[in-house]
């Protein structure tokens, strides 16, 4: 069994301005820098063998105090991977909702759909997204077998390994709050080759307790808005 602390990355102003973020490679902002160095603080004392992040560079900072941490204890360097890299939105990476809704109004009401097998034009379908995830989590698995990673990454990866470990649609929205910054522990579990995720906590935000409240996209509630249209 390979035990995996997954986390969200921290804040950045795109995640104020309500921004479809996507492999733009954003920085954190000021909050979000004080988040990873909580989730330091929160872990670096934790058994954990080894950090892995997504290369984009949210994921890497908020990775980067924590590393450090462990880097003093004698853990291994960390881990860069694409595989985790947030899902790619094509000609709307780095808009607004109102820029999309004002410039791509068609696709903006397709995506609202949720249908797993669309995708924005040049950007990823949820099916190809969640493929990609999953090989990148076996990847890790297979490498470190046994070992306990705390993996940075992206909301959208998260709602990925959600849905597969409650086996769930790919269509529809996401059911699931994912935190900028908060720890979700999964164990995985391979049985005769097969890969078993089993949620052990999502959404743990403790060590975030006395920051300021978190810029929410629901898109539970933009499916129920379009259903009402």
């Amino acid at each position: 069994m390979t035990r995996l602390i997954l986390v969200r990355h921290g804040e950045t102003d795109w995640n104020r301005q309500l921004r479809f973020q996507g492999q733009v490679d954003v920085p954190l902002n000021a909050t979000g820098h004080e988040q990873a160095w909580r989730v330091a603080r929160r872990l670096g004392e934790a058994p954990v063998d080894r950090v892995v992040s997504s290369d984009l560079a949210r994921a890497r900072q908020t990775a980067g105090p924590l590393a450090e941490a462990l880097a003093r204890r004698g853990a291994a360097d960390p881990i860069e991977t694409p595989l985790l890299r947030e899902q790619s939105f094509g000609v709307v990476d780095g808009m607004s909702v109102d820029e999309i809704k004002r410039q791509h109004p068609a696709a903006w009401n397709a995506w609202l759909g949720f249908d797993a097998d669309w995708a924005f034009d040049g950007g990823e379908s949820t099916r190809s997204f969640h493929a990609r995830v999953l090989q990148g989590l076996r990847e890790l698995v297979e490498a470190h077998a046994g070992q306990t990673l705390v993996v940075v990454t992206h909301g959208g990866v998260l709602d990925m390994v959600w849905r597969a470990a409650r086996a769930l649609p790919l269509h529809g929205p996401r059911q699931t709050l994912i935190p900028n910054a908060g720890l979700n522990q999964v164990q995985v579990h391979v049985e005769q080759a097969a890969h078993r995720l089993a949620i052990v906590d999502w959404a743990d935000v403790t060590h975030l307790e006395d920051m300021p409240p978190q810029p929410v996209y629901d898109q539970a509630r933009l499916a129920e808005i379009r259903r009402r249209v």
